[in-house]
């Protein structure tokens, strides 16, 4: 944790108070009359690192050369001019383009300050228009590292936190170095986990929050990316559509099919690429502030979902992969909204076979209530029927379903509902009760004549859908009642927000126990790779 901001010589203090207007003065947080709460320390304004509006000049930079390519591209070609003077023209462009991102960067970077403080991380920002936003701890969803390959390469990194109020919420902070990124992602982790601060002396500096230790559990090859990228859908679709494009230049002799075509292929391309840079060097680990997740190959991340913030699980596995028994897990985190799924931040582990899973599933679920936990998940990763408790459809959906109606599959546990689906493509939701949002019976007029429904689990923006599909009408009725009173219980149960402070002891479940004793964490070793 730095010493508090203090403007260079010659730079006036910003006269807008440290509490965004409209709100009272947290504690510790410096009111408008310029006094401060005694129970904890004021705010501390801070400023980015300064050579941020130069890592930003480029996006002006970029803009500019394509506008003008652009509207001009035709004109320039045609002109009878050197080729090395059409390039200095492309160059100028390059260059003002970059001066002016420089300047607006600069008066924007003079603008901009965050402070970290009880209850809340703020940021102010804004030339023309000033924005003045706060996150709240105990709504923390995530706190990401990331490393563009640009600042990467000169030592720098951009913070973002996440919040549950979705994508439109999150701050960014961007850029600091990469040992003040990592000193105030561990302060906001502490603060938000509800660890106390020891006081200190009028006067003196804060102490800085340590890193939280760090336990690395798995890591994914690059030679198992690879061969689950050629196993997807993706690169099939590709070679497929390469191979048909092969044959009709030969039996017609042109190649006015390859221009239609070739969009299909950058765009096949482009999603395998953006697979393998995104999900390369993948690792999971686990330490007190939450699930750490590290990968990337050009800009690296580094991501820490704390404690409860995983409000849905997904196991999902193609046809190509079942011999080889892989999955993909995905979640969903407030934070992350719709679009996480693109930049690949809902991603749990990309490639993980049955006996990782085991190991990974305790990270984000540690109980998942039942007494025989490893035999239920089996059964809901590969099983069929009503073995070990499964709810599944009657034998009249069978118009509906005529291939997966008993593939299909809803177990109800203690602490959670596992909803399997899928006979080629096999896919397995796990949505926690205490992270249920609502609960909804469906019936389409298919479904009311043939007696049967569907239970839709409602969840947070993500890639994680879960559904109990073609039920029988009256157990989906006995379901919801059940789910919406497991629900209820659960979240009246449920660990504190700030998973550092203890729980009354009265209302703790077997579940909160366990987090609240690791933190949120259940530590693994390499010899649990058969249990959860």
């Amino acid at each position: 944790m730095t010493a508090p901001w203090s403007p260079p010589p010659g730079v006036p203090v910003p006269d807008q108070p440290s509490t965004p207007p409209g709100e009272p003065a947290g504690p510790g947080e410096r009111s408008p009359s310029g006094t401060a709460t005694e129970s904890q320390p004021q705010v501390e304004w801070r400023r980015l690192h300064k050579v941020t509006p130069v890592l930003n000049a480029w996006k002006a930079a970029a803009v500019l050369l394509g506008i003008a390519v652009w509207n001009y591209g035709e004109e320039l070609a045609a002109l009878e001019l050197p080729v090395l003077q059409k390039g200095l023209f492309v160059i100028g462009a390059i260059v003002l383009g970059g001066l002016i991102g420089l300047g607006y960067g600069a008066l924007a970077w003079r603008r901009t300050q965050y402070g970290i403080g009880a209850e809340s991380v703020f940021l102010h920002s804004g030339v023309l228009w000033r924005q003045q936003r706060h996150v709240r701890l105990d709504r923390l969803q995530a706190v990401d590292v990331t490393q563009p390959l640009l600042a990467r390469l000169f030592g720098f990194s951009s913070l973002k936190i996440e919040s549950a109020g979705g994508a439109g919420s999150n701050l960014t902070l961007s850029y600091l170095t990469d040992d003040e990124a990592q000193r105030v992602r561990n302060e906001i982790l502490a603060r938000a986990a509800g660890v106390k601060q020891s006081a200190q002396p009028a006067g003196s500096p804060p102490v800085a929050a340590g890193a939280a230790p760090e336990r690395q559990l798995l890591e994914l090859s690059s030679g198992r990316l690879i061969a689950s990228l050629v196993r997807s859908a993706g690169v099939m679709f590709a070679l497929l559509l390469v191979v048909g494009l092969v044959v009709a230049v030969i039996i017609t002799g042109s190649f006015r099919f390859v221009a239609g075509a070739l969009p299909g292929v950058l765009g096949a391309a482009g999603y395998v690429w953006s697979r393998f840079a995104g999900e390369f060097s993948f690792r999971i680990g686990i330490s007190a502030d939450g699930v750490r997740l590290r990968h990337g190959l050009l800009e690296a991340k580094a991501r820490t979902v704390p404690p409860g913030r995983v409000q849905a699980i997904a196991l999902s596995q193609g046809p190509l992969w079942r011999g080889k028994g892989w999955w993909r897990i995905r979640m969903n985190v407030a934070g992350y909204g719709a679009e996480g799924d693109q930049e690949g931040s809902t991603v749990l582990f990309p490639v993980a076979t049955e006996d990782e899973v085991r190991q990974i599933l305790p990270l984000v679920l540690p109980d998942l209530g039942t007494d025989a936990p490893v035999e239920v998940l089996q059964a809901a990763m590969t099983g069929r029927g009503d073995d070990h408790g499964f709810i599944v459809s009657p034998r009249r959906a069978r118009l509906l379903d005529p291939w997966s109606w008993q593939r299909n599959g809803t177990r109800v546990t203690r602490t959670a509902t596992l909803l399997r689906s899928g006979v080629w493509w096999r896919y397995l939701a796990i949505v926690p009760h205490e992270r249920t949002q609502s609960l909804a019976l469906t019936q389409g007029p298919v479904e009311r004549r043939r007696g049967l429904a569907g239970l839709d689990f409602h969840s947070t923006a993500g890639p994680v859908r879960a559904s109990a599909i073609h039920l029988d009408v009256e157990t989906a009725r006995a379901l919801l009642l059940d789910l919406a009173e497991r629900t209820r219980e659960a979240r009246r149960h449920a660990a504190p927000e700030r998973w550092m402070q203890l729980a009354d002891e009265s209302t703790r479940t077997p579940a909160a126990e366990l987090r609240a004793g690791f933190a949120g964490v259940l530590p693994s070793t390499p010899d649990r790779s058969s249990s959860l």
